[in-house]
């Protein structure tokens, strides 16, 4: 295995969970309450064969643990994971966590291990929201889990907020960000729910769904809230207090270099994609597959920096893949400004809230 020796960001798959949410696509394993210690010697395993010398740090500037339930993870096993990464100081160090899995204790032994961000799975402030998407939390425990981080030292910490839920209400959106404002956050990801074929809704739709345009009008809304409280958005779904971007998932929209380690886990390394197969117990017994995925493309970048509110610089894409626009594309830019849903200044066009709603249909015309 080729080893890694640039900057790049590392994200580390932990699928392990105690049940699978009613909306979840990701690849886990419900039914589990810890993180068998074979994971995380498979997980160390695939690390040193990227390292550079085979049991070098593998260095990264960012490290991500996804999921899954990563707050799944023993303060030892988690500690294991990180040294044996080895990121660079001052890198950014992220766990998932859900409300219901951690205590003040286990908090700050997460500090204790490494990590410097935390993530929170909130998604909403009320209840019976959370029964119907099959969350283990309640509200009560999200507020404690935020007030845990901040006692504990934790600065950097994210919360999700779900948008467009079955029977879903301005009010529920208002409840949702004050909860998470009053804890703490400093970054919120805001995303619409989506109904995905293999998974729990999929198969059985919940009822009450806001319709497209009651859907669009949540998200427009959520933007100016989160603006208002001083949240900043800088990607489609995610939103920051000054300095607080997510420097991981930046990595991802900036096509920039970034390894996934586990069952499932995707990755882009030196312009080219590649993913390990699903599966724990194959992965637990040997060293993983890694299937090739073709190449990052220039409409992988476009597509990716579309999605921040930074836009996509004409020169950059020049540069990077060679393309030119031609008279037509300048001119579909031009009027994407006109009607409110891009800036465009000539050398770089950034969506508007509103037409990243549109983000699909945009992209055919500049692909």
């Amino acid at each position: 295995m080729k080893g890694v020796c640039a900057m790049f960001g590392l994200y580390v798959h932990i699928p392990y969970c105690a049940s699978k949410c009613r909306y979840c696509d990701f690849y886990s394993a419900a039914g589990n309450h810890n993180v068998p210690d074979s994971y995380v010697d498979a997980l160390c395993r695939e690390m040193d064969r990227f390292s550079p010398c085979g049991s070098t740090p593998l260095r990264p500037d960012t490290l991500y643990f996804g999921g899954g339930t990563p707050s799944l993870l023993t303060a030892a096993q988690l500690a294991r994971l990180i040294d044996t990464a080895g990121p660079v100081a001052g890198a950014e160090i992220t766990l998932e966590a859900n409300p219901e899995t951690v205590s003040k204790e286990s908090l700050v032994a997460y500090r204790q291990a490494g990590v410097n961000r935390i993530s929170f799975g909130v998604q909403s402030a009320f209840d019976v929201q959370l029964a119907r998407l099959g969350r283990r939390h309640t509200a009560a425990q999200s507020r404690l889990a935020l007030q845990w981080a901040r006692e504990v030292g934790f600065v950097n910490i994210s919360g999700d907020l779900m948008l467009a839920l079955p029977d879903y209400t301005l009010d529920e959106l208002k409840a949702t960000v004050e909860l998470l404002c009053e804890g703490g956050c400093t970054h919120i990801s805001s995303y619409l729910l989506k109904i995905e074929p293999n998974t729990v809704f999929g198969r059985r739709p919940p009822e009450n769904l806001p319709d497209e345009d009651a859907a669009a009008d949540f998200y427009l809304a959520a933007v100016e809230l989160l603006e208002k409280a001083g949240y900043g958005q800088y990607e489609i779904s995610n939103f920051s207090k000054p300095g607080f971007e997510g420097r991981h998932n930046l990595n991802y929209w900036n096509c920039a270099d970034y390894l996934g380690l586990g069952p499932a886990a995707h990755s882009c390394m030196g312009g080219k994609r590649f993913y390990t197969p699903a599966g724990t117990a194959a992965f637990c017994e040997k060293p993983a597959e890694y299937v090739a995925d073709g190449a990052c493309t220039a409409e992988d970048f476009i597509m990716l920096q579309l999605r921040l509110t930074s836009g996509l610089n004409l020169e950059t894409l020049k540069q990077a893949y060679g393309v030119v626009w031609d008279e037509k594309k300048f001119a579909f830019a031009q009027r994407l400004q006109e009607s409110g849903l891009a800036r465009f200044d000539g050398h770089t066009l950034a969506l508007t809230p509103r037409g990243m709603l549109l983000q699909n249909s945009i992209l055919v015309e500049l692909i």
